[in-house]
């Protein structure tokens, strides 16, 4: 039988720790190697501008989840089953589906664009409608008229008097309404 790659359902929150506990039982088990192969957590880079500061986080793709490349029986379901936060596989009831492997290279190829090329945590778009949080404006709303995400500025139309006035501020400091 070939490996195949399966969804885990964990507890949100607790992926990395599910997958620590998973390689740990790995090493100290090395004839399940034969069953698990690769244990995987999507995840992407997000660039946010604090306080004039670029700080760059990782995100996962699917809170909750994890991918597992395993050939499927008893003994490799019952290994992940009862490992800590695992809630189950994704799937039927009875049976977990394996992924295709066009969706598998097209969840990687996302990883490592999302590694290479940090994507905004938050994303703007002209036209948008935002309220200001925090500074002189607090509490205003207004349009978005331009974004530079690079370096996390946005000018934003707001009606101070009954006229619209462009107001240049941090993303960090205005919500989506």
């Amino acid at each position: 039988m070939s490996k195949r790659w399966y969804v885990i359902h964990t507890q949100t929150g607790k992926e990395e720790t599910v997958k620590k506990s998973l390689e740990r039982m790995l090493e100290r088990n090395p004839e399940s190697k034969q069953f698990i192969s690769k244990i995987f957590i999507p995840t992407e880079k997000v660039s946010e501008v604090r306080a004039g500061e670029k700080k760059i986080t990782e995100r996962k793709f699917f809170p909750g989840y994890l991918l597992v490349e395993m050939e499927l029986n008893d003994k490799s379901w019952y290994m992940i089953k009862k490992t800590a936060g695992v809630t189950g596989f994704v799937g039927s009831k009875s049976k977990p589906v394996a992924l295709g492997e066009d969706e598998v290279s097209e969840i990687i190829d996302q990883t490592k664009e999302g590694k290479a090329k940090p994507v905004p945590k938050v994303v703007y778009k002209t036209g948008e409608v935002v309220r200001v949080k925090e500074g002189p404006f607090k509490n205003f709303s207004g349009t978005i008229e331009e974004t530079n995400l690079e370096k996390g500025k946005i000018k934003v139309m707001i009606s101070i008097f009954g006229r619209a006035t462009p107001v240049d501020l941090e993303a960090w400091q205005v919500e989506k309404m």
